[in-house]
């Protein structure tokens, strides 16, 4: 039985007859699709201008990833307040229970979001984008739903993230399983009962190191079915008390600043020391106090040649795993999950943030099976067939197969250019934008968090506004000189498209099959998705433009 659940019904709370949000012909300045970070950051900055803006979000509720996801474990990898808006009269009263926050919290924080900028009334709710096209005599945007409505908008920004469409595997025999599966993005709202049951958890990103060690509090059994180990790292949970939080409000600001100035958008960065400046014994102690510390340090504060000298990589991925085989007692299970041999530059992929992962499959009843050595071929009425025969039964299977990412949601919507063209024809043999914020032939069109961008390389809200603040200034700017119309030159997008390869290529990361290089959809292009320079120098390289009277782009 395949419950994929689509949060499409028949009826819808937040529409009425008063709600012009839901009404067909709608006519506004600003049209946004997407309800998250993004969507809700432009549009509280653009109200602020002076600008109509309407919303149209394909969930029920604010939040967009965290709407959707409410698998067993989903939580954020990135410490708050750092992962949050740094808007004052949204964080100035708001507090945490803990450092890295669950999903049931950040949607609360959504809930909070909205009391403070009114976002809601401006949304229409259950709204799918399934066409957009630039209407050249009106210079306006012409965007239809799924349910067939029309909506007419100046400009179109688009906020549908990096991960807006699900990737399903294409095993025979999905439908004819008796028990109950799940993508992780699908997971019913009520939660699905796996005590004492049979799970598998099929990949092993963030999601299935999510799923996999919470479900084994309670089911039966968990076996893991992973094609490439997860170099995952401690996450260092701690709970958080009011008191403490409000005495650090008054830092708010200067931790909301400090963040922009690193390359990832965080509180932290590269030390400015190569690895081998570094005695053996100062490099121990330097990996054992990032390991210690948690979260993300051990990759993104650690010495700064890591992720573009193979050697210095080697070190650190040696002391990953030896810190990591000391925590699994079975040699099989420790030689799948935490190999001797790095099967890729540690980092070159993002790490997983953990609580007790290892100690859980560690566990007898618990197992892990390399699919790589013996591939998934199909789902059987009671299980899960590999290529050696075997026939692994379960009640339920979780498919943390994860995203088309970066570019998936955008090809996804039925985007034309002005000649007609769909952008999932345009980018099908590889990915073009400038500034990974506009395309070619798509005049007034803006997106963020997505192709080319900072994004999987950052700090969603720090990306977020990052390029939000851009996008604001750029509209305000174009409001200012009366001008009408701004496109992207080809020759901007090619430039722009050269300069996010060069930068990659210096690096570790075109030598690792990730979704960062597009590597885990089978027919996509494989290509640096993102852009490698880190925020500091994506922002000066995009106000550099803006300065320059919109170099790479055509105005009238």
């Amino acid at each position: 039985m395949v419950n994929f659940r689509t949060d499409i019904g028949a009826t819808n709370p937040h529409a009425s007859k008063d709600n012009e949000s839901y009404g067909d012909n709608l006519e506004t300045d600003v049209l946004i699709v997407g309800a998250g970070f993004g969507g809700i950051y432009l549009m509280h900055k653009l109200r602020q201008l002076g600008f109509k803006c309407k919303i149209y979000e394909a969930g029920k509720e604010l939040g967009g990833i965290w709407h959707w996801n409410c698998y067993p474990g989903a939580r954020v990898d990135t410490q708050v307040p750092i992962y949050e808006y740094s808007i004052p009269e949204v964080w100035k009263d708001w507090t945490w229970s803990e450092k890295y926050p669950g999903f049931a919290e950040l949607r609360k924080y959504f809930e909070h979001v909205d009391k403070k900028l009114n976002i809601k009334k401006d949304v229409a709710f259950e709204t799918r984008v399934v066409g957009a096209q630039f209407d050249k005599p009106s210079s306006k945007w012409v965007i239809k739903t799924e349910d067939g409505r029309t909506a007419r908008a100046r400009y179109l920004l688009l906020a549908t993230g990096f991960a807006a469409k699900r990737h399903f595997p294409d095993w025979m025999g999905m439908d004819k399983f008796k028990g109950e599966i799940h993508h992780s993005s699908f997971w019913p709202d009520a939660g699905v009962d796996v005590k004492g049951k049979r799970v598998a958890v099929v990949g092993t990103g963030s999601t299935g190191v999510q799923i996999a060690q919470e479900t084994a509090k309670e089911a039966g059994s968990v076996t893991v079915f992973q094609r490439t180990p997860n170099l995952a790292l401690p996450m260092r949970q701690t709970k958080l008390t009011r008191d403490e939080q409000l005495n650090r409000k008054p830092d708010y600001p200067s931790i909301y600043k400090n963040r922009m100035t690193t390359f990832a958008g965080f509180q932290y960065d590269f030390v400015q020391r190569n690895t081998f400046d570094d005695s053996p014994s100062e490099r121990e102690a330097f990996y054992t106090t990032l390991y210690e510390n948690g979260g993300f340090e051990y990759w993104l504060a650690n010495y700064k040649d890591l992720l573009f000298d193979a050697e210095a990589n080697a070190q650190a991925y040696e002391f990953w795993a030896r810190k990591t085989r000391a925590r699994i007692t079975d040699p099989r299970k420790r030689d799948i999950l935490a190999p001797e041999k790095a099967p890729h530059a540690f980092g070159t992929k993002r790490p997983s943030l953990e609580q007790n992962y290892y100690e859980m499959l560690d566990k007898h009843e618990n197992d892990v099976v390399d699919i790589k050595a013996t591939p998934i071929v199909e789902v059987t009425e009671t299980g899960i067939k590999t290529s050696d025969g075997k026939v692994r039964e379960f009640d339920v299977i979780a498919l943390a197969t994860g995203f088309d990412s970066v570019t998936g949601g955008m090809k996804n919507m039925g985007l034309k250019d002005i000649d007609g063209v769909e952008l999932a024809e345009k980018w099908k043999s590889g990915t073009w934008s400038y500034l990974g914020m506009t395309c070619a032939g798509y005049p007034n069109m803006f997106f963020l968090y997505g192709a080319q961008g900072p994004t999987a390389f950052s700090n969603g809200p720090s990306c977020v506004e990052c390029q939000g603040d851009w996008i604001v200034d750029t509209m305000k700017k174009l409001k200012d000189q009366n001008i009408k119309y701004i496109d992207t030159s080809r020759e901007a997008e090619e430039s722009w498209r050269q300069k996010v390869t060069e930068l990659s290529d210096k690096t570790l990361f075109p030598g690792t099959s990730s979704w960062y290089m597009g590597a885990n959809v089978p027919g996509k292009p494989r290509e640096q998705l993102n852009y490698a320079g880190g925020i500091p120098l994506y922002e000066k390289e995009c106000r550099e433009v803006l300065d320059n009277d919109f170099q790479g782009f055509i105005t009238a």
